[in-house]
């Protein structure tokens, strides 16, 4: 019974200690601005779509060239 109680303190303390670390790493994050993260997204839908528009042009080409020699 004594092992088992020593055990839980050892688990509870390893808890205690772990959360203390996350809080301390919680504390470091340093947050994007709001500009800044509105310019972020911006960029990111930006080069989606571009990267989209390059894939649907490759597919399409592709569809062409592969139609014109089974024909």
């Amino acid at each position: 019974m004594a092992d088992s109680e020593k055990q839980g303190s050892k688990i509870g303390s390893w808890f205690s200690e772990s959360f203390k670390g996350l809080k301390a790493e919680f504390r470091k994050i340093v947050w994007p601005t709001r500009e800044e993260l509105l310019k972020q997204t911006i960029a990111v839908v930006v080069v989606s779509v571009v990267l989209g528009l390059v894939i649907a042009a490759l597919d399409w080409a592709f569809q062409l060239g592969f139609g014109a020699i089974i024909k």
